[in-house]
């Protein structure tokens, strides 16, 4: 018998993706974030993303508490962010530059565009719950993303666009 999760998990691990980062601040004002890649845009009125987190994740009590978040899609040459955020380390932000946005979230230095949101929904999905944000800031950079394909990070090949 075919093992189906498995199977899942091969499907989607063969699936590229972009990767983020979505940040905020915790109750006691100190910035946390987690590398994500099922991050994927809703709707264009009102402006919606959604993005998933474990329900097993360190920082999923707290995401559940706050009612903002940043989702920040990684530029090309921050594998090392996407590998940090993505480690146990205790204090992440300690070890990145950041800075704080107008609207006072935790914001990656460098990255290909910040995305602002205000929690819209949270939906319980299995072992996962899907946060869904309206996007209140925008902020573009004229970079190219960060990719995940099998379990590798990098840029667009060269040739891609050829």
């Amino acid at each position: 018998m075919i093992d189906q999760s498995l199977e899942f998990k091969k499907a989607l691990g063969n699936y590229p993706t972009g990767v983020t980062v979505v940040t905020t601040f915790d109750h006691e004002n100190k910035p946390i974030g987690l590398t994500v890649n099922s991050f994927a845009s809703v709707s264009l009125e009102p402006l919606l993303i959604l993005w998933s987190i474990d329900k097993k994740s360190s920082s999923y009590d707290t995401f559940l508490k706050v009612d903002k978040f940043a989702v920040n899609i990684l530029a090309e040459d921050q594998a090392d962010i996407c590998k940090l955020f993505a480690s146990k380390v205790e204090d992440r932000f300690s070890q990145c530059d950041w800075g704080k946005s107008e609207i006072g979230l935790p914001i990656l230095k460098g990255a290909l565009a910040q995305i602002e949101c205000k929690t819209f929904q949270q939906i319980d999905a299995g072992d996962h719950i899907i946060f869904i944000g309206e996007v209140v800031q925008i902020k573009n950079t004229e970079k190219n993303p960060l990719l995940y394909h099998k379990r590798i990070f990098g840029p667009i090949p060269e040739d891609f666009y050829k």
